[in-house]
């Protein structure tokens, strides 16, 4: 065996050793139980929403209320904590994408309002708005040609 080959696989098993076993059905069970909740809990809001607005501004409110609570939670840091234990259910597309957005401002205020805060905000969640805008307008293009 030569001398790569050997190193590489003692660094695999350094590796191994080092690395914690991951517990994956108890983490999928919380990130299924937590998600959830927070979806119900969404569920809830548009019900009570629901009552005094139309279903689209309802719908609109529920989102404004969880980005808000999101971004209230990641500014105390209690969303961190949440998602240590919560695990990947925490990352409900409008709630973690407002902790995406929310926590590299705070992680970067020190370095000032605008080269800080400000050019750091998106640091997370730029990619996913830079893709997710470039991918709608090729949906919306195949649309506009082939779905007529």
């Amino acid at each position: 065996m030569d001398t790569s080959k050997r190193a590489k696989k003692e660094y695999d098993q350094m590796v191994k050793k080092a690395s914690p076993n991951s517990p994956i059905f108890s983490n999928c069970v919380k990130a299924f139980f937590s998600g959830g909740l927070i979806c119900g809990f969404g569920q809830i809001l548009l019900d009570y929403f629901s009552k005094s607005y139309k279903e689209d501004e309802a719908a609109l409110l529920v989102s404004v209320t969880l980005v808000v609570i999101s971004a209230v939670l990641t500014g105390l840091g209690l969303y961190e904590k949440l998602g240590k234990h919560c695990g990947a259910g925490t990352i409900v597309p409008i709630t973690g994408f407002a902790n995406s957005v929310v926590a590299p401002a705070i992680e970067f205020k020190k370095e000032g309002l605008i080269f800080g805060t400000g050019a750091k905000m998106f640091i997370l969640a730029g990619p996913v708005i830079v893709y997710g805008t470039f991918t709608s307008m090729i949906v919306g293009l195949i649309y506009y040609f082939v779905g007529r």
